[in-house]
């Protein structure tokens, strides 16, 4: 039986404190990781998403810290204002260059967390070229080609190029974890993948157990009136979210004296562009980040609970916020692909309703039918709660995950495991 505690290594473009997107996942496996015995490093930037920009305090060359016992190193690339095309590209690119240059110790598996495409592929390639190769993990959180279809931000020859990168990343993986079941088969069929490759590892809530939320004193703290219906949206507002048909649902809603609030919370590059849009709208409000205390309460003193999708967008990712909107036991609103992997995770769940994206009156009216109607919305939130407790628990997706990496750093099962314990709060 093998007694030293087997060495993970977790490269990835975003870890905590960012407060949403990949960034809490990556950092609550690493942590589950040391927990159940694993010597766990990471190798990421410096914080900088969703607002683009490295967050005060942070910005060194190269800086190393243990966080409730990882080991995290991060390195300084480029980040653009702007993260659009071929200034994407680059800061992708300048990370992978600073991986390919950076000490990786002798891990004795290997974990790439993808979307962030071109550094992988860098990272990998360094690993083949290796006289060392450990076992090597692609965690899939977002298709990388199918957004740039999905999306609009790629066309053609980019589109192609990209799909034989990801497609030659993935086939030199000994797994492919994806976090949905629509994922693995689009993996299998999109880039020939055998199926007992891949395994499906369902994302969770990173939201702990928050203490009881006083609806009416939050909701004035917010300056949301007892008398409206909110509409809240959290998380990333980029180009996939699509969230100018949000500041049309408020428009319509102004203009037909409506009840309905529509509230953005976070930050992310279309953020100048939605406020310029909505300026003047009494309808509209936005809010920047909050602490985990602070969006919990936020989450649950809401009406309702939004996702919002570009038109087109319909495979590409399983938004991230869903986990903590199920959380807050509230009703979900779905602007988004009626056929797509959103829909199809809402619908399962029960926890809401589902719209045509880009259909800002849709929309308005989905959220004054649920106002109207307040036994079903209690049953949708309860509905998402139940779905959260019983198919996106944490615990059972990082025991998954762990049996992953023993199976490949130890296929004989000489592997031994021991529970570790360790401060288990999140670094925000």
């Amino acid at each position: 039986m093998r007694t030293a505690s087997p060495r993970v290594l977790l490269l990835g473009l975003n870890y905590p404190p960012e407060p949403t997107g990949i960034s809490p996942y990556t950092g609550a496996m690493a942590r589950g990781l040391v927990r159940r015995g694993f010597i766990t490093r990471v190798l990421t930037t410096h914080p900088h998403y969703p607002a683009w920009r490295i967050q005060p305090g942070y910005g060194q060359w190269e800086s190393t810290q243990t966080v409730h016992g990882v080991l995290v190193t991060r390195l300084l690339h480029y980040v653009p204002s702007r993260p659009a095309g071929l200034k994407r590209a680059a800061s992708e690119a300048s990370f992978g260059a600073r991986l390919v240059g950076a000490r990786w110790g002798r891990p004795d598996a290997i974990v790439l967390v993808s979307p962030a495409l071109i550094s992988s592929a860098a990272a990998a390639l360094r690993r083949l070229l290796s006289l060392r190769q450990p076992p090597l993990v692609v965690w899939v959180q977002d298709l990388y080609t199918l957004g740039l279809s999905e999306t609009g931000q790629g066309q053609g020859a980019v589109v192609r190029a990209m799909a034989v990168i990801e497609g030659w990343l993935l086939r030199r993986a000994d797994r492919v974890v994806v976090i949905h079941e629509r994922f693995r088969t689009r993996v299998s069929e999109d880039f020939d993948i055998p199926l007992d490759k891949i395994e499906v590892v369902r994302n969770w809530t990173h939201l702990g157990q928050s203490d009881p939320v006083d609806i009416d004193a939050t909701r004035a703290r917010f300056g949301w009136s007892s008398n409206e219906t909110v509409v809240l949206h959290a998380g990333n507002m980029g180009v996939k979210q699509g969230l100018h048909n949000v500041v049309e649902a408020a428009r319509l809603a102004e203009e037909s004296g409506s009840r309905v609030r529509f509230v953005l919370i976070g930050g992310g590059s279309q953020l100048e562009s939605l406020q310029a849009a909505g300026a003047g709208l009494s309808h509209l409000s936005f809010m920047a980040s909050l602490d985990d205390a602070d969006f919990a309460a936020a989450l649950r003193s809401a009406d309702c609970l939004l996702v919002n999708e570009l038109p087109g967008v319909s495979e590409m990712a399983v938004p991230s916020k869903l986990t903590s909107y199920f959380s807050a036991s509230r009703p979900v609103i779905a602007s988004t692909d009626p056929d797509g992997i959103t829909a199809e995770e809402i619908q399962r769940a029960g926890a809401g309703v589902v719209v045509s994206s880009g259909d800002p009156k849709a929309l308005l009216a989905a959220a004054e039918d649920l106002a109207s109607d307040p036994d079903r919305s209690t049953a949708m939130g309860a509905a998402g709660l139940r779905y959260r407790e019983t198919v996106l628990d944490e615990a059972s997706a990082i025991e998954h995950f762990s049996r992953i990496l023993t199976d490949l750093i130890s296929p004989d099962g000489a592997l031994a495991l021991v529970d570790q314990p360790t401060d288990q709060r999140t670094v925000l």
